[in-house]
């Protein structure tokens, strides 16, 4: 017997916000994969940011400034 998108919907409103959290990981995780070649690559470019953060070369932003930027730009 096949279950409809409706009970699902049902069913899951009453769970806790972690299981439907957990749910919804499962059903896009197929959406979200990345041929290995690309997350290596991914990987490759976020151990070099980490790097020039750690050795100084570069410097963070605050959060804060960060989003003032961002709110100028759009005019916020």
């Amino acid at each position: 017997m096949r279950i409809t998108l409706d009970e699902i919907v049902e069913e899951t409103k009453n769970w806790p916000p972690e299981r439907v959290g957990e749910l919804v990981d499962r059903l896009t995780e197929d959406l979200h994969a990345s041929a290995p070649e690309i997350e290596a690559a991914w990987k490759t470019e976020i151990n070099r940011r980490i790097e020039e953060i750690e050795s100084g070369k570069v410097k963070g932003v605050p959060l804060e400034e960060s989003l003032a930027r961002a709110r100028k730009i759009a005019g916020l």
